[in-house]
């Protein structure tokens, strides 16, 4: 047993709710955090913080495993409270199928582990009932997302302008039909507090538009290119930037678009070397993986900064 099991009275010791026998069955969770404690890999003051003694033998808000393991046991899900210490931000909520109740209570959980939250493709409806419910919130109905921020760092954060960052991304939209999925992007860098410049309407159809744009689109670090059509515009963009392009293909177009997949398939046919492309309607995505590139170049920024002037290698 671990050590610090003996410095426990016998009125600290976790104890079952009188209607609850030791043979009740237990979550397999639960049962596995058991036998961790038998083996001396976790303490009991850990598993006592993981299983929120209160709590034993409900399936609300049963917190188990180590910081980067954590999940939380809802009624409905199961919530990754570890993913953000294991990927640098936290479990992202589809909304779509899921009622007004359900996304509460994940985003519940994750307040109360201090993360702010991020759902996407939310229903209307449901968006309105969670903006009266988290009032430390933002809910784009454009982009179909809400994001909450914790209480004492209200209000929700605006996107972040380029000029107060040393790296951002740029979103830039081949046409003005592609905004929902723009904003989608835009909403998910402004969660990961990523800073982002917005290009509106500079598809191929218009060359000018773009050449226009180059300067600034120059400054950033990163960018993600939407477009619908023929999917023309990322390639273009990219052969003019030295950065990673991430390519998200709209279902916006006539029949022969056949929903975004004739974009899709160019975007993925395109001999630009620096071009990804992810999926149809998927603005997310492409911010989030535009996102943990400029937090890897933050990183590296500070740690260049923090070094010794003196530190060599050999």
């Amino acid at each position: 047993m671990p050590d610090d099991a003996s410095q426990l009275s016998q009125s600290d010791r976790p104890t079952l709710p009188q209607s609850q026998s030791p043979s009740a069955s237990l979550s397999p969770e639960i049962a596995a955090l058991i036998a961790e404690v038998a083996a001396g890999t976790t303490s009991v003051a850990e598993a006592i913080s993981a299983l929120q003694i209160a709590n034993i033998g409900s399936t609300e808000n049963v917190r188990i495993g180590s910081e980067a393991e954590k999940m939380a046991v809802i009624d409905g899900a199961t919530v990754d409270l570890g993913r953000q210490r294991r990927c640098g931000f936290g479990e992202v909520i589809y909304g779509e199928g899921k009622d007004f109740e359900l996304i509460a209570r994940i985003i519940d959980s994750q307040i109360a582990d201090a993360q702010t939250s991020l759902v996407t493709r939310v229903h209307p409806e449901a968006a309105e009932k969670l903006k009266s419910r988290f009032p430390h919130s933002h809910h784009d109905a454009i982009g179909r997302t809400f994001r909450t921020h914790l209480a004492s760092e209200a209000p929700c954060p605006a996107p972040i302008d380029p000029e107060d960052r040393p790296f951002h991304v740029a979103v830039i939209t081949a046409g003005s039909t592609d905004a929902a999925v723009a904003a989608e992007a835009i909403e998910t860098l402004t969660w990961m507090g990523v800073a982002v410049s917005v290009f509106t309407d500079i598809g191929v159809a218009g060359p000018q538009r773009l050449i226009h744009a180059l300067p600034k689109l120059r400054k950033a670090s990163a960018a993600v290119v939407i477009a619908g059509m023929e999917g023309a515009l990322p390639p273009v963009v990219a052969g003019h930037l030295s950065i990673p392009i991430f390519a998200v293909p709209t279902s916006v177009g006539y029949g022969a678009t056949l929903g975004g997949l004739t974009p899709l398939l160019g975007m993925l046919s395109s001999c630009a070397a620096n071009v990804a492309v992810v999926n149809i309607d998927a603005g997310f995505k492409g911010g989030y993986l535009a996102g943990t590139i400029i937090r890897q170049l933050e990183k590296a920024s500070i740690h260049s900064t923090h070094r010794s002037p003196n530190s060599s290698t050999n």
